[in-house]
């Protein structure tokens, strides 16, 4: 670098007027290839107007939507020993932590979070994809099970919204250790009798749909997403057969009894706030009917005045 692009470049970028756009001010449709704009995809909940499509969204963002006026308070993650193996494939495992811990803002792939809806006090524990595919390890299961023990403490319904690659395997046979013991925290959770609703999203896959989220009292899955434990393309080579449109999709799981329900992003609140209120023998909400308005006073007619009584004549 010398004194041109240090200072002559900028100086006629600034004259010319240019302004450096930011990478991810539209975004592409995986299903239609439409540019849709950032702004009005976030506004949206992550959902592309026109085809519907489902894209991925952070466990903050869905925080903000899913809670009344988007009120919630985050539980802190418990404490656990980082990189137990020594993990290291082309860079090491504390440096794969380390930068999605900055990408995100999140101490791991899990956020257990106690807020309201409809007026409802329930506990949820969201995956978020952008942290390492969100992987279970055992900062993950140490975070669900603590998740669990919370809404039991504070006898609160438990949703949870999966949104997992599996276990991770940078911790091996300990990330896998996590199923048993989060499959146990479901069970306590029950014997509390406590509802537990699961919202599986895009994706839901290995050990983590073969454990804890597969385990829910109702099984919601948002529209076209991908669930199931191993890879189309892995079935395929295995058992040497084209596999049917649309398998491991959410719509197809409905068909074959494996979900409950498909829903819309923008109609899980009103969804599952309903299913809560059944599991939870309580009454319905009322809904909030406009103050009816006052009832005009038909007008009088104007009444005739009486003509006076004639008196005769004395005469």
């Amino acid at each position: 670098m010398n004194w041109i692009t240090n200072y002559v470049r900028p100086r006629l970028n600034s004259m010319l007027g240019r302004r450096e756009m930011p990478e991810n001010l539209w975004i592409k449709c995986p299903e239609t290839g439409e540019m849709v704009f950032h702004r009005d995809l976030e506004a949206n909940q992550w959902v592309v107007p026109s085809s519907g499509y489902h894209m991925k969204i952070s466990a903050r963002d869905r925080l903000q939507h899913f809670f009344d006026n988007g009120v919630y308070e985050v539980l802190d993650n418990p404490e656990v020993p980082v990189d137990p193996l020594r993990f290291r494939d082309q860079k090491k495992y504390t440096d794969r932590l380390r930068e999605n811990k900055a990408k995100t803002g999140l101490d791991d792939s899990i956020v257990n979070a106690l807020g309201s809806l409809e007026g409802m006090p329930i506990a949820t524990c969201l995956h978020d994809f952008n942290f390492m595919g969100g992987s279970l390890g055992i900062a993950a299961g140490e975070a669900i099970v603590k998740g669990f023990m919370t809404a039991i403490e504070k006898k609160r319904p438990m949703v949870l919204f999966a949104a997992s690659g599996g276990a991770r395997m940078q911790e091996g046979i300990l990330s896998l250790m996590q199923l048993p013991r989060t499959t146990v925290a479901v069970e306590m959770l029950k014997e509390a009798g406590l509802p537990y609703i699961v919202v599986l999203t895009n994706p839901t896959t290995g050990g983590v749909s073969a454990s804890y989220a597969m385990l829910g009292d109702i099984h919601i899955a948002e529209p076209g997403a991908v669930i199931g434990f191993a890879g189309a393309r892995v079935i395929e080579q295995t058992i040497r057969e084209k596999l049917p449109e649309g398998f491991q999709r959410s719509e197809y799981l409905l068909e074959h009894g494996m979900v409950d329900m498909v829903v819309h992003r923008h109609e899980l609140r009103p969804t599952i706030a309903r299913l809560l209120r059944i599991l939870m023998k309580q009454p319905a909400a009322t809904p909030s009917l406009p103050a009816p308005e006052p009832e005009a006073k038909a007008e009088e007619p104007p009444q005739e005045a009486e003509a006076a009584p004639e008196t005769a004549d004395a005469s």
